[in-house]
């Protein structure tokens, strides 16, 4: 069976988020004044990510030397080559910035195809945010709409994430693997998942997720872990 599998970027692919760390190396805390808006739901994602871009003052150098640093999930090499043996189409889903996408993944050695905001310099330090992605149908405001991204296919859809950014999609999707704040979104509003860790999880969940579509019937809005799976 075929199938796309939407993976989210930040705290997914890397350990971190590499917005924020951006954010507090590289701008005043005023950034923290816009994010504490976003998260009271006073503004949308797009408009939030602009502002606090806004505030960043970085020359490449001092963007791609933090860019560096960001930890790989170790997995998620093995993970891609799964998938691409399986036939499964992997897409990266992001509402981070596409500099970091693409150097995170050449650093990886992988060339996988990513939809996320679009960072353009605007001065010898300055950057400014632009949203090729953005749907005004958005029902989160994102400037990258990831339900727009897995509305796009008639293969069963998988969302691996952990953030915000990943909830609208999550109720789209048709299975979800969550951790972090998605898996805690999940639990919360009752959507059906399954909790992993990292890929290593992954790659031992997917093969066996489409043979296992009885563990996930409508009527069965349950949490289902990813040794649960294994061990099914």
């Amino acid at each position: 069976m075929s199938a796309f599998i939407l993976v989210d970027f930040d705290g997914t692919i890397v350990r971190q988020d590499a917005t924020d760390l951006i954010l507090e190396r590289f701008a005043p805390p005023e950034w923290r004044v816009i994010e504490d808006d976003w998260a009271a739901g006073r503004i949308g994602s797009r408009e939030c990510l602009a502002r606090q871009i806004d505030l960043v003052r970085a020359t490449e150098q001092d963007l791609d030397e933090l860019i560096g640093e960001l930890e790989i999930d170790p997995a998620f090499g093995d993970f891609a080559a799964q998938c691409r043996e399986l036939g499964w189409e992997v897409v990266i889903g992001s509402d981070g910035l596409d500099r970091v996408v693409t150097r995170v993944l050449r650093r990886a050695g992988l060339d996988l195809p990513h939809v996320s905001n679009r960072l353009v310099a605007a001065g010898a330090d300055r950057w400014r945010v632009e949203f090729p992605y953005f749907a005004s149908a958005c029902r989160s405001s994102s400037g990258t709409c990831k339900c727009a991204i897995a509305g796009r296919t008639m293969a069963p859809a998988v969302l691996i994430g952990d953030g915000r950014s990943d909830f609208c999609v999550a109720a789209e999707a048709h299975y979800v693997l969550a951790k972090g704040k998605l898996a805690d979104y999940c639990r919360k509003t009752a959507t059906r998942h399954i909790e992993i860790e990292g890929f290593a999880d992954a790659i031992a969940v997917l093969p066996r997720l489409f043979g296992a579509d009885t563990l996930l019937h409508a009527g069965g809005r349950r949490q289902i872990t990813a040794e649960g799976l294994r061990q099914a």
